[in-house]
């Protein structure tokens, strides 16, 4: 499993948000100051969120995503905003190494499928939800302030076969919360696709990256099912672990 530290952007700063809530903000400085020092401290990936292109679909910050990809010397993953073709092919031509489509998958399905042909290995679907009442997980859109009425496991049979380079299934109720990983939700994704799984939502600790290193499905005629990545953002910049103590978790799972 590898560690992917997060860098959420907003009118051109480093944020958190808690549980999505755009009104519950914290800042944390230059992003690109920020992606230099997770990039120097051994970070092998970098999770790069446009939050005002999610939101909006106009990609506001992806001159500073740019600016991302150009600084550091590891790969960066970047979602928010990408909602067509053209998107897809201005970050990956500038640098990134993988480009995540969300709301766009429900918009236009066909989308994740022509992009990951175009692009093989380079494109992941990005999937946010909330459990529902009724013990659902409805996938979020549009910066996770509209429900999508779809829940997590329609989503990825639509995509089946699509060719993607990974599935990067986040917990909104536990993002920037601090209160540990969805782990019966991420078993059940695991469950239920042969897309590589990159989890995200909740990471507060070193405990709770070894419990993802460690979170492994049996699926009768194939090998178990395990984490590809997990991504954290404050607990990092908060200081409650350093990427490389978090970087030495994920090595654990080997």
């Amino acid at each position: 499993m590898e560690l992917y530290p997060a860098i959420d952007i907003r009118d051109g700063g480093a944020v958190r948000l808690a549980q999505g809530d755009f009104d519950r903000q914290s800042d944390y400085g230059d992003p690109v100051e920020l992606a230099l020092r997770f990039a120097a401290s051994g970070a092998p990936w970098l999770h790069v969120v446009d939050l005002d292109a999610a939101r909006s679909g106009h990609p506001v910050n992806r001159a500073t995503v740019l600016a991302i990809a150009a600084a550091v010397d590891v790969p960066v993953e970047t979602g928010g905003g990408v909602r067509g073709e053209a998107d897809v092919a201005e970050l990956l031509d500038g640098g990134v190494a993988r480009v995540i489509v969300g709301t766009a998958a429900l918009d236009d399905p066909g989308l994740v499928r022509r992009a990951a042909a175009a692009y093989p290995g380079r494109v992941a679907l990005g999937v946010d939800y909330r459990w529902t009442a009724d013990g659902r997980t409805e996938v979020a859109v549009r910066g996770w302030e509209e429900g999508s009425g779809r829940t997590v496991g329609e989503l990825l049979d639509a995509s089946d076969g699509a060719g993607l380079a990974a599935v990067i299934v986040t917990s909104i109720e536990r993002d920037g919360m601090l209160t540990g990983p969805d782990l019966n939700g991420l078993a059940a994704v695991l469950g239920s696709t042969d897309v590589p799984v990159i989890a995200s939502g909740g990471v507060a600790s070193v405990g709770d990256i070894e419990a993802l290193a460690a979170l492994e499905v049996d699926i009768a005629g194939v090998a178990p099912r395990r984490l590809l990545g997990a991504i954290t953002g404050k607990a990092l910049v908060d200081g409650r672990m350093t990427v490389e103590e978090a970087v030495a978790a994920c090595a654990r799972s080997v």
